[in-house]
């Protein structure tokens, strides 16, 4: 049996990392998702996970870190855009955050992402406004 879903690997180095933190990103109740697309548009989602030692000791950030990977490979294949690259921040509600709030906490931040990318399609740019100097020029 063949499946269609996305191939997902993980993000490990810190600029990989640090490209995805510069990219935008959508918080809903205990996880923040960066999301970047790749040039090399491919069938490849890659995925990292980080927590912060604000969230607490090594055991809670641990707990944490395991509960964003079982979401991100139950909701990622069907949510996640092929060719791009995701990062799933843990916050303080993480570690206890009954699961089926998590899991709709990240399925509501993929989704908006997902939009948002849509909407930033490549396309022929906008006018800018005159700045206030242009203005005052004129």
């Amino acid at each position: 049996m063949t499946d269609a879903s996305p191939d997902i690997q993980r993000l490990k180095t810190r600029p990989e990392f640090l490209a995805c933190a510069r990219a935008p990103s959508a918080a809903r109740g205990a996880v923040v998702i960066q999301a970047r697309p790749r040039e090399d548009a491919d069938s490849l989602i890659r995925v990292g996970f980080t927590a912060t030692r604000k969230i607490g000791g090594a055991v809670v950030r641990n707990r944490a870190k395991r509960r964003l990977r079982e979401a991100a490979r139950v909701l990622l294949p069907q949510f996640g855009r092929p060719g791009t690259d995701y990062v799933f921040i843990a916050r303080n509600g993480t570690p206890a955050r009954p699961w089926p709030r998590l899991l709709d906490d990240v399925k509501s931040a993929l989704i908006s992402l997902a939009a948002d990318s849509e909407n930033r399609a490549p396309g022929p740019a906008a006018p800018s406004s005159p700045s206030p100097l242009e203005r005052a020029s004129s």
